[in-house]
Formats: C-alpha cells, sequence, structure tokens
C-alpha cells in the first residue's frame, strides 16, 4: 500500500474517532453511527492492503 494512501485511512480513521468521542456527550445513535463508521474504515483499510499485496504477488 502506499505511504499516501495509508496516510488517508489513518487520517480519516482518527476523524471519525474524534467524531465518536465528541458525539458520545451529545446522542448516543450518533455515536454508535461513528463507532460503526470507524470500524467500517479500519476495516476497509485492511481489506486494500490485502488485494493490494495479492495482486502485487500474482504479478511478480
Amino acid at each position: 500500500m502506499s505511504k499516501s494512501l495509508s496516510l488517508f485511512f489513518a487520517v480519516v480513521s482518527v476523524l471519525l474517532m474524534c467524531a465518536t468521542a465528541i458525539s458520545m456527550s451529545f446522542n448516543a445513535w450518533l455515536a454508535i453511527l461513528f463507532g460503526i463508521l470507524t470500524l467500517l474504515m479500519i476495516g476497509g483499510g485492511f481489506v486494500v492492503k490485502a488485494r493490494l499485496r495479492r495482486r502485487n504477488e500474482n504479478k511478480g
């Protein structure tokens, strides 16, 4: 995975974690939504990394 793509997933995940923490004091449902989005973003990063690694192994 390229450094810029890794940075994108890291920054977006951290922003979603911050949104989850801030929304906990306002609305529980919003906090749950941001929590799920955070998990999906982190999981999506792992999926993209695995697919790119598999693609590179098949080429080489």
